[in-house]
């Protein structure tokens, strides 16, 4: 990142909406969005590395189910959060697994730069499905985003749940997300 750049960028965005550089609250004001910018948007030219798994002896067809995977990420449009959860389902093929914390580290890296929902929910799919090549994988997203609560339309209890779907499910993996939803 380029300190130099987001801190010119920060005090011209500042002295733009006619607030004074120089009062207490806003001197370091610069100094510290640097900071918040280098951890929200840490991912920033990073690519998830999935570990390439472990073979575990499961039955074929079995579903690895994980729920809940907190996560933020910054609107590329507005440049305002967005966060909640990622739920993960996918079915092994030949027993292979990946590690749970491997999978929270996929979604941590892509949701940590200027993102949009739809993209992070297909990357983290796609992140797996290269990773581990199972017989099929689903990742859900739903979350709240800050530039629908605070401008435009001002909704603040609105979610957005987006889906992706690569390879092959069953119906019966569907409704394993489905009823273990309503069990949270």
């Amino acid at each position: 990142m380029d300190r130099r750049k987001i801190e010119q960028g920060v005090r011209l965005l500042l002295e733009g909406i006619g607030e004074d550089l120089s009062r207490e609250g806003l001197r370091e004001t610069p100094g510290r969005v640097v900071e918040m910018l280098s951890e929200i948007c840490s991912g920033v030219g990073q690519t998830p590395e999935l570990d390439s798994g472990f073979n575990a002896e499961i039955p074929a067809g079995q579903a690895v189910l994980i729920r809940n995977l907190d996560f933020y990420s910054l609107c590329e449009h507005h440049l305002l959060p967005f966060f909640g959860t990622v739920d993960i389902l996918y079915i092994p093929r030949g027993g292979q697994v990946a590690g749970f914390s491997s999978l929270a580290q996929v979604v941590e890296v892509l949701a940590r730069r200027p993102q949009i929902q739809e993209r992070l929910t297909q990357q983290i799919a796609q992140a797996i499905y290269q990773g581990l090549s199972p017989e099929g994988v689903l990742v859900q997203v739903q979350a709240r985003h800050l530039c629908l609560s605070m401008r435009g339309q001002r909704k603040q209890n609105a979610r957005v749940c987006t889906q992706t779907v690569l390879g092959t499910l069953q119906e019966r993996h569907f409704r394993l997300l489905e009823a273990s939803s309503h069990s949270t």
